[in-house]
């Protein structure tokens, strides 16, 4: 009964493996991100997807999130005089799949000019995925870390 329980543990369990095309859509987003293409952010995104971020209104969901995440972005960074955002992302440090879900946790590095001054945030990204027909893409992430300071 033992060894059939573990079995059963073992097979139940989520894949642990890392998955280059779970994790293409996250790459493809940041990247696009820095271009300044929410086009193509938003294409790596599922129609419903939700993104939690630490400027207001902290969160946002369903149709056109990317794009509606971004003008609130674009309207924050302008208000805050914060020119040359990049997002740099580490190697993922946590990913499960689970048939067609997927959890990635990936550290993560946002660096900027605040009124003239080199600022840098070292935080993570969550991201939670689902395998469509056309492949893998982000129904939801959230960004994690402490506030920004001036780069020594």
């Amino acid at each position: 009964m033992i060894a059939a329980a573990g079995v059963m543990m073992f097979w139940g369990m989520p894949a642990l493996a890392k998955d280059a095309a779970v994790e293409a859509p996250i790459y493809q987003f940041v990247d696009a991100f820095n271009k300044g293409d929410i086009a193509a952010a938003a294409a790596t995104h599922a129609g419903d997807a939700h993104i939690t971020d630490e400027l207001a209104p902290y969160f946002w969901g369903g149709h056109d999130v990317v794009k509606r995440w971004a003008d609130d972005y674009a309207k924050d960074a302008t208000a805050k005089r914060l020119t040359n955002p990049k997002v740099v992302l580490g190697a993922v440090t946590r990913e499960i799949v689970t048939g067609d879900r997927a959890y990635v946790v990936v550290p993560s590095t946002y660096s900027f000019t605040l009124k003239g001054v080199a600022m840098a945030e070292s935080a993570q990204m969550t991201f939670a995925l689902k395998k469509l027909d056309s492949g893998w893409k982000i129904v939801a992430w959230t960004w994690t870390g402490p506030d920004a300071s001036p780069v020594k």
